[in-house]
């Protein structure tokens, strides 16, 4: 780290001090940097070179990208480095730009979660059409699957329960609800036939499931909240279920406009956008939401998949 004295002298400028504040949350590219700050490229690697230099900025190679980070203060270092951290959140709350800078900065981070999830989604297509010996979605699955913590898990709209019964081989409980008795019965005979005794089937409604408030760690609505009449009441239902601390994950339709899935599907609603989960969830009391796009099917009328989480 640099000394007082010099740190002091380079957070005198207001560039510097918005590298420094955006490198204390992020490791960051230069590129990135540019479209935060929205300034000159050569201006940025300037700056940053003068930060290298006086020991507050650290750099690493990262494929074809160099990534910039606050240098890291030794132990002897580390009363200095509070102090001057603290002085630079006092410069930057003066500089007008920051609140910008922070927003742009989620922006950044969201456009980077998007690229690597197009690069796993470029993947996943290689996956589904190459053949390899011994390797299937179903097999990684029920790997995942059965490497997660015994939860009491409410599979809600469950159908049949197909996807009931893979959560069942390593969850400490799974209800399955579902407001079709023939799909009751269907699915009750076969968590039997294949011995899934911590399996149970049970008739309800989305709206009103049978089941104990605050019983619930996972609730998760696969492909079912558009079949419901009031998907906030079904949201509120859910969250009633679960404990305290306990997640909601639900898989459906990203909003779109083929209207014969209403008479195909008997679906209620032309599936949801993300905005619309975000706040319906939001409604039912749920807390650190998160929303993504996960799969778009390659065939017309090319219906997309949405996963939206919370917790309770």
């Amino acid at each position: 780290m640099a000394s007082i004295l010099k740190s002091l002298s380079l957070i005198a400028d207001p560039t510097r001090v918005r590298i420094l504040v955006l490198l204390r949350q992020e490791e960051l590219s230069v590129a990135e940097l540019q479209e935060i700050l929205t300034l000159p490229q050569s201006n940025i690697s300037a700056q940053l070179g003068k930060l290298k230099a006086a020991g507050l900025v650290q750099d690493r190679r990262s494929g074809k990208n160099r990534l910039y980070s606050l240098e890291e203060p030794t132990a002897k270092e580390r009363e200095a480095n509070e102090h001057f951290l603290a002085l630079l959140e006092a410069a930057a709350s003066e500089l007008r730009e920051s609140r910008s800078d922070t927003a742009a900065l989620r922006v950044v981070l969201r456009k980077r979660a998007q690229t690597a999830q197009a690069y796993f989604d470029a993947l996943a297509g290689k996956f589904g059409r190459h053949y390899i010996p011994g390797r299937s979605w179903k097999a990684l699955g029920e790997t995942l699957i059965k490497l997660l913590p015994p939860l009491i898990i409410a599979d809600l709209g469950a159908g049949e329960g197909t996807l009931s019964q893979l959560l069942a081989q390593g969850a400490a409980k799974v209800y399955a609800i579902d407001n079709s008795e023939k799909m009751v019965a269907y699915g009750a005979e076969l968590a039997q036939k294949h011995g899934f005794t911590n399996l149970e089937y049970r008739l309800g409604d989305l709206e009103n499931p049978p089941l104990d408030p605050g019983s619930i760690d996972l609730a998760i609505l696969s492909q079912a909240l558009h079949h419901a009449s009031h998907p906030l009441s079904a949201l509120k239902a859910a969250h009633a279920i679960l404990k305290p601390g306990g997640r909601i994950a639900i898989l459906d339709l990203l909003s779109h406009h083929f209207e014969k899935a209403r008479e195909l599907y008997a679906d209620v609603w032309l599936g949801f956008s993300e905005a619309e989960l975000t706040e319906m969830l939001q409604q039912a009391g749920f807390r650190e939401i998160e929303t993504n796009v996960v799969h778009r099917e390659a065939k017309s009328p090319h219906f997309q998949t949405v996963l939206a989480l919370g917790v309770k």
